[in-house]
């Protein structure tokens, strides 16, 4: 296996030429580290000598200490280095020229997760137009997608459910890097920032994270782990329901449940534990926060065998199909609100449109469903081809 070496090592080796004399600012969070646990503004203050001179965080915090959604983090001062941490998830989720009146260049190194929904893909876009606005750079230091980047699952986004989870029509798995996708949109939607993007070494589109030997540290408080993270691109649909996606237990979004669920009835409806890639394994739970605190929840837990033939986002529909054909007197969508939106129904944010719900809801075949939104996969995956950096 070739050694991985994500764009902040290959930064740090040979930095661009244009960087020289420049005052930095760096997008971060505690994921931020090359392959030995060396944080990106350790790093970046040890190569660059009182260049680093703002310091710029996503949602859940400098820290990743921000549990929920729409839980705000402050700006403060970073206690290691003095410097100003200015957050993109508090009073403001754009930042403004005068956030980055310090700065001369803008360095992103964050861990996207390959899924829509994910806030950090909308954090860059935002950071991306206002250094087009304020006339500076953008280097993104580019990370492996850790549910490899050849599978895109999911219909595209409708433009009438754009939001802070999903600004672009791309399908729920969108199968790039975080560096590819801000080449995308930077091109294709017009931003216009002067933009480059530091890539990867020996990383390929077929891996996933484990195939990395890259150290896992959490982007978000709920993404614990590799197998977390490779569950999302379905198990995040939950979030739009009264079903516990496992905020509150040990391993969220790899077990999921509720207090009225019959795992026996709802193996029977899936056709038993067996899914292709993976095998669902009855649990109880109890979350010690969120949805449904301190109340036994029965469900399962979601294990990938075999992650080439694990389809998140099909999987996941059909299992909220599933819990509501059996339940329906208490399976219930959520309201709002949900990530800064007051009116829609979460579950359209999060599916991209209110046509898989209205879908759902009259027990469709998911893979009807799905056989609508093939044509879209097929385009996006040529449309994105131009800007793909990394071969299979």
């Amino acid at each position: 296996m070739p050694q991985i070496k994500p764009g902040l090592e290959q930064m740090i080796a040979d930095p661009p030429a244009w960087l020289a004399g420049r005052r930095l600012g760096l997008l971060c969070n505690p994921a931020s580290v090359d392959r030995f646990y060396r944080h990106a503004k350790d790093l970046i203050s040890q190569r660059f000598p009182g260049r680093l001179t703002a310091l710029f965080s996503p949602q859940h915090g400098f820290y990743s200490e921000k549990q929920d959604n729409m839980v705000e983090s402050g700006d403060r001062l970073d206690p290691e280095t003095g410097l100003p941490v200015y957050s993109l998830y508090g009073k403001t989720r754009v930042p403004t020229p005068e956030m980055f009146n310090r700065i001369d260049v803008l360095i992103i190194d964050l861990q996207d997760v390959g899924t829509r929904v994910y806030t950090f893909a909308t954090t860059v876009s935002y950071c991306l137009e206002t250094a087009k606005k304020v006339g500076i750079p953008v280097l993104v230091l580019d990370r492996p997608n850790p549910v490899n980047g050849i599978q895109v699952e999911g219909n595209r986004l409708s433009e009438e459910f754009t939001s802070f989870v999903g600004r672009y029509p791309i399908p729920m798995r969108h199968g790039l890097t975080l560096g590819e996708y801000a080449n995308y949109i930077n091109e294709l939607y017009d931003i216009g920032c002067q933009l480059e993007v530091t890539p990867m070494k020996g990383w390929r589109r077929r891996m996933y994270f484990s195939d990395t030997a890259l150290p896992w540290v959490p982007p978000s408080p709920n993404l614990p782990t590799f197998q977390s993270a490779m569950v999302y691109p379905g198990q995040v649909i939950l979030e739009g329901t009264n079903i516990s996606e496992g905020r509150g237990t040990t391993t969220p979004f790899e077990v999921f449940g509720a207090p009225f669920i019959d795992p026996r009835k709802i193996l029977s409806l899936m056709g038993g534990r067996e899914f292709p890639g993976g095998i669902l394994r009855p649990v109880s739970f109890e979350p010690m926060f969120h949805k449904w605190k301190n109340k036994t929840c029965y469900g399962f837990h979601v294990h990938i065998t075999r992650p080439a033939a694990y389809n998140a986002y099909r999987t996941s529909l059909k299992l909220v199909q599933a819990i509501m054909y059996d339940s329906p007197e208490d399976f219930q969508w959520r309201g709002p609100p949900y990530e800064y939106e007051w009116e829609r129904l979460p579950i359209d944010l999060i599916t991209g449109n209110d046509k898989i719900r209205e879908r759902l809801e009259r027990l469709e075949p998911v893979e009807a469903i799905e056989a609508d939104w093939l044509a879209e996969v097929n385009a996006f995956q040529k449309e994105t081809e131009p800007y793909r950096l990394y071969e299979q």
